[in-house]
This record gives C-alpha cells, structure tokens and sequence, in this order.
C-alpha cells in the first residue's frame, strides 16, 4: 500500500451519504490512492455500512481506506488505518490498538512533533493548513518551509492539507510532499474523475 498521491477526505456536507459513493468512485477512478472518511457527528452504528462499502471501494481500486478519528470503528470496520488528531487520542495508545494498520498523525506546523510521532509509530505525518480552507475556517496557516524542514530529518511521507487545489499543490509537491490530502477542490468540481486525473499529473 503506497502512501503517495492524491489522498480525498469525505466531508459531511460535499460528500452527503446518498452520494458519497458514487462521487468517491469517481475520485478512485480518477487515481486517488487513499481515500478518509472524516464524520464528526454521526454514531459509529449509522457509520458501519458505508465504512464497510467505501472500503470494499477503495479495495476495488488498490486504494486505501483510512477512518479519521475513530479508532473504535476503524477496527470494527478492518479499516486499512486510521488518521488522529492533536486532541483525539493518546498516539502511543492507538498505536498499541492499531497494529499491523495505517497510523497517519496530524502534526500542523510541528517538525519537532513530527519526528516524536514518527517515534512513536506514525506511519505518515501531515502538515496544514498551507492555505486558507474552506472546510476549516479557522486553521492557523503554517509556512511551505515546514515541508522542506522535516523531508530533512524524517523517514516517513508527508501529508499537506488545507486549501490545496490543482495550482497551489505543484509547490508542496516540488518542496517534498508525498501526499496531497483535498476535501473542496475534488469534491467541489464539475468532474471530480477529471479533476483527480490533474492531481496525479502533478506527482509524475
């Protein structure tokens, strides 16, 4: 499983559950190699089926399927990983649950983070916002050179996120990041496939 490429992030609004598999179809189509499903509100019980089908998905497609937040339901659904927070979850803890599976970790605008969480078993960090986010309002925007900073001293991939579209990620690609990880810009567009085709140009 390659941590590399375009990772898309389900949201609540842009991806509505009557839609959200046929629209991240269309991002795996379109060659997204991680796919997150990030809900703060429901219970894990209404989750269960659609986590089980979009992983079925993304299998489909030799793409990954990660939880954001909630490792209960990620180990109930076989999850490939899970994605955590700076509030979430005690890291070392989640590492020991989530053995053999995925740990990606939010570290915003922290090397010094980064390198204690690759220390404690992450297996891919992420940096952000870059830019201002139209899901997250209020992210603290952090300095492009955070990603030159720890492609120095870190042997796992990097994750950027916030505000990223087609034209800013080229820069953050070019600077070390591994991973591009894009909520509005996929979901937003008037041909997701198409516009996820744009992304993986950018990596080749």
């Amino acid at each position: 499983m390659k941590l590399r490429g375009l990772y898309v992030i389900t949201d609540e609004k842009l991806t509505p559950y009557d839609k959200m598999l046929d629209m991240v179809e269309k991002a795996l189509k379109g060659g997204a190699s991680i796919v997150q499903l990030r809900d703060k509100n429901n219970s894990d019980e209404f989750l269960i089926p659609y986590s089980k089908e979009l992983k079925d998905l993304c299998h489909k497609y030799n793409a990954i399927f990660i939880v954001n937040d909630r490792v209960d339901l990620a180990l109930k659904v076989d999850a490939d990983g899970v994605h955590i927070g700076e509030e979430d979850s005690d890291v070392a803890e989640v590492r020991e649950k989530t053995k053999g599976k995925i740990m990606g970790v939010s570290c915003y605008g922290s090397v010094e983070r980064a390198l204690q969480m690759q220390d404690l078993g992450a297996d891919y960090v992420a940096f952000g916002s870059f830019y201002p986010s139209p899901t997250k309002p209020k992210s603290r925007i952090v300095p492009k050179s955070v990603i030159s900073d720890a492609k120095k001293v870190l042997k796992i991939p990097i994750c950027v996120i916030g505000g990223l579209t087609v034209e800013n990620s080229k820069e953050l690609i070019d600077l070390g990041a591994d991973l591009v990880a894009v909520i509005s810009d996929v979901w937003t567009a008037p041909d997701i496939e198409e516009r996820c085709k744009q992304y993986i140009k950018l990596f080749n």
